[in-house]
């Protein structure tokens, strides 16, 4: 047995005691209407036993919603491969936008691949001016904030020809704003926990087991900084950097606390749990490995996670949250490398391993993050919306083929009979760390859904984060002041 399905079978095994009891919130336990997707059974085994086992139409599909030979125009913004992403996000992006042309040959496309950074700005400043993209991919976060102001146009997926139980419920939350729908998922993300199994085994660690708990990634990261001189995890805290919440709200929600109530089965999105016992238990374990411990990167206030990448490549980075495609990144720098250089990145390509994400006393958690699709109201569109071209990139974008290959190495289908797909199945063959990703979901908890969210997890907490870690607060007063702050933003509300 290899190690890779050693570190399996201890998932497997954990996923059994946790009892998958997240399932309960808001996962429907009985199987989706017409979807054949059992959501309850959700499991490595699960999902790979159902990828490959169905064929749909993607053509005969989309030709329900729109024909093939309508003529029109099509405005889209999205956030696509940049220069962090492996090769196959390039090759499907690509693959993509060939297949539309051949679906709908006459409809004429202006397609915009944007930062995230560049695009939030850009979508508003559009919207406030008459000159928004009639269709829009965005983060899951932004939607609420552009349907609260009137500058979505309402769009489910039963407008791009499918049924709501084809999609996560979660999801499905993400796009809803005082009760109407204003997008449709296209994927759904939730990461793995990432470790080197060499340098656990250097740390005197188990190089099978990941951290079972944030305190064990704590102890961890101490162990190794002591034993090693290499950096234990992977933190990042940067501010105005979207991955700083990705990584460090999982740890909050874990040990009880939030931003507002985003964590309860049916939260109002009105109160902040911002400075809870549970939030103050969860910024104190970063503060302990920052301050006490200096067990994670000094650099840790100014990375995002791309600055992780070259230290766990180089075998000087032991732990990390990331996605699948972490995998293939740093395969490609292995293949990449020359000289003494390249037998030390293959050696961090062969003992990456993947797991779970930890757990405390609350939960085990992992943000349900991911990408909508979005129509623009006719008012905030330049030129008009061509609302049969729209509805003809909804169909096509997601459906079952293009929510799965789309986010090959990143995600996970935005619609859930891309799980049964043959793209499914090869993914699962080829992307190492896939499976955990996936089985990941049913722990996924959501930003909240309110216009401010952007604000709260891009601005606010990793504010917070820094005044702690950097001493300028304690951990009661920085907690005190991300409250007040969120306070103010729900007077708007």
């Amino acid at each position: 047995m290899n190690s890779y399905d050693m570190n399996r079978r201890h998932f497997l095994a954990l996923s059994a005691a946790a009892g998958v009891s997240a399932v309960a919130r808001g996962v429907h336990a009985a199987e989706a209407d017409g979807v054949g997707v059992d959501l309850s059974k959700w499991s490595p085994d699960y999902v790979r036993s159902i990828a490959g086992t169905e064929h749909y139409d993607t053509a005969a599909e989309c030709y329900r919603v729109v024909p093939k030979d309508y003529s029109g125009r099509l405005t889209y913004w999205y956030y696509g491969p940049d220069q962090s992403s492996p090769q196959i996000d390039f090759e499907m992006d690509k693959a993509f936008w060939a297949a539309f042309k051949e679906l709908y040959p006459n409809i004429k496309v202006d397609a915009q691949n944007l930062s995230q950074k560049v695009m939030l700005g850009k979508l508003r400043t559009g919207a406030m001016g008459n000159a928004a993209p009639m269709v829009a991919r965005m983060p899951i976060t932004w939607g609420a904030e552009f349907a609260s102001k009137g500058q979505l146009m309402e769009f489910g997926p039963e407008d791009a020809g499918y049924s709501r139980a084809e999609f996560w419920p979660a999801a499905l939350r993400s796009v809803t704003w005082q009760g109407k729908t204003y997008g449709v998922p296209t994927n759904n993300e939730t990461m793995p926990f990432i470790w080197n199994a060499e340098i656990f085994r250097e740390a005197g660690l188990n190089p099978e087991l990941p951290p079972d708990t944030w305190d064990d990634v704590v102890r961890y990261s101490k162990q190794i900084k002591e034993r090693t001189g290499k950096n234990g995890f992977g933190m990042v805290a940067r501010v105005g950097a979207g991955n700083t919440s990705t990584r460090f709200m999982p740890q909050a929600w874990s040990y009880g606390g939030g931003a507002l109530d985003e964590a309860e089965v049916n939260p109002s999105y009105r109160t902040t749990s911002v400075n809870s016992e549970g939030m103050r238990a969860a910024l104190q374990a970063s503060v302990d490995m920052y301050v006490r411990d200096k067990s994670v990167p000094v650099s840790a206030l100014t990375n995002t996670q791309q600055e992780n990448q070259d230290p766990f490549s180089t075998g000087n980075l032991a732990m990390m949250i990331a996605q699948p495609a972490e995998y293939l990144v740093m395969v490609e720098r292995a293949k990449k490398a020359t000289g003494p250089d390249k037998e030390i990145a293959q050696s961090a390509v062969d003992n990456m391993r993947f797991g779970l994400m930890p757990r405390a006393q609350k939960r085990r958690a992992g943000l349900f993050s991911g990408g909508n699709l979005h129509v623009f109201h006719p008012d905030t569109v330049d030129g008009g919306l061509d609302v049969n071209a729209a509805k003809a990139i909804m169909a096509f974008a997601t459906g079952p083929e293009w929510t799965t290959k789309i986010a090959w190495v990143r995600s996970n289908p935005g619609n859930l009979r891309g799980f049964k797909t043959k793209w499914m199945k090869e993914r699962l063959e080829t992307v190492k760390g896939l499976d955990v990703g996936t089985a990941m979901l049913p722990y996924g908890l959501t930003y909240p859904v309110v216009p401010q969210a952007s604000e709260i997890m891009d601005v606010i907490i990793p504010t917070m984060l820094q005044n702690a870690l950097t001493e300028k607060m304690t951990v009661a007063e920085a907690t005190d002041d991300a409250a007040a702050k969120i306070n103010e933003l729900l007077t708007d509300l």
